[in-house]
């Protein structure tokens, strides 16, 4: 794309170093890289500078976990920065074994959705997106319910039992580890779950020309995403799936997703997009199960992320 800016999240290292390098060499002119503080923001400028012999890398300090950090963000992109054409939403991780909450009293696998939406929101209040954007938010297979030790809340259920049929207090509670049993796997289920859901409440929002999807990288496992992962799935389920060549997949191939997605139409904004039903790598396809297209839990969704974040958007 000519005259084209990038915006990665997570550009640290994994899947979001990987994605950064892609770009520059698919030609963008330049790409923010952000970093929870700038010394590692700056040091993977320097690498990835060096790797891909471009001069395209802009270093951002950008700590989801922190709303304070998120505002001060927004606010150097503002004063630094020309239109995004492409924002990315790629930082996330699973959990370790015990519940862990951010300052901000976020369960910390689900801090960084709640960071990339007021993040989001706050760029496209600040008119700071060009008029034809695409916003790509990582997904993952394991929202979908058909992947080995990962399983997703049932939130309508939730919502009944504790919160009087309120979805977007049940999506609250999940967003602020107040579930009465913690499990990793199950919360990295869930917030990919809300990813989609919250993509889908997004396309209602964004201007005539814009587009917004989730976009699952596939199974990844040399990442630093599963550095907290519990042993279960460190030590017995990742030495077996990278032995599999249908189960796993490097970096570099995984971030085509992430490219193949930006080109995509204004016609599928809001879809979710992963590896076919029952599989955790190859083609990339539009999701059709039924509990992703709920439209009560996209904007309960959606509502919880406003209550937490003060961020919001007219739905159109």
């Amino acid at each position: 794309m000519e005259s084209s800016i990038a915006l990665v999240t997570g550009a640290t290292s994994g899947l979001g170093y990987a994605a950064a390098c892609a770009l520059a060499r698919a030609g963008w002119r330049e790409i923010i890289v952000t970093g929870r503080n700038l010394a590692r923001a700056q040091e993977a400028v320097a690498k990835l500078t060096a790797e891909t012999k471009t001069q395209v890398f802009t270093p951002l300090q950008l700590d989801l976990d922190t709303p304070a950090s998120v505002q001060s963000a927004l606010t150097e992109v503002v004063d630094r920065i020309q239109r995004i054409d492409l924002l990315l939403l790629n930082a996330g991780w699973i959990g370790g074994s015990k519940r862990v909450l951010t300052a901000a009293g976020i369960e910390v696998t689900q801090a960084p959705l709640v960071g990339h939406h007021q993040l989001a929101v706050g760029l496209l209040r600040a008119n700071l997106l060009s008029p034809n954007a695409r916003i790509i938010i990582a997904g993952s297979e394991a929202a979908r319910g058909d992947v080995p030790m990962f399983s997703y809340t049932d939130v309508m259920a939730l919502a009944t039992k504790q919160y009087k049929g309120d979805r977007s207090a049940a999506v609250e509670a999940v967003l602020r580890g107040r579930t009465l049993k913690y499990k990793p796997n199950r919360a990295h289920a869930d917030v990919k779950l809300f990813v989609a859901w919250w993509a889908a409440a997004m396309s209602r929002r964004l201007p005539h020309g814009m587009a917004v999807y989730a976009v699952s990288p596939g199974s990844t496992p040399d990442t630093k995403g599963l550095r907290n992962a519990g042993p279960a799935l460190k030590w017995l389920m990742l030495p077996l799936v990278k032995v599999i060549p249908s189960m796993s997949q490097t970096p570099e191939t995984a971030v085509r997703r992430y490219l193949q997605a930006s080109e995509f139409g204004a016609d599928v904004s809001g879809q979710f997009f992963a590896s076919a039903p029952g599989k955790v790598t190859g083609p990339l396809v539009a999701m059709r199960q039924p509990h992703f297209h709920d439209r009560a839990n996209q904007e309960a969704t959606w509502q919880a992320l406003v209550r937490i974040s003060g961020a919001d958007l007219p739905n159109s």
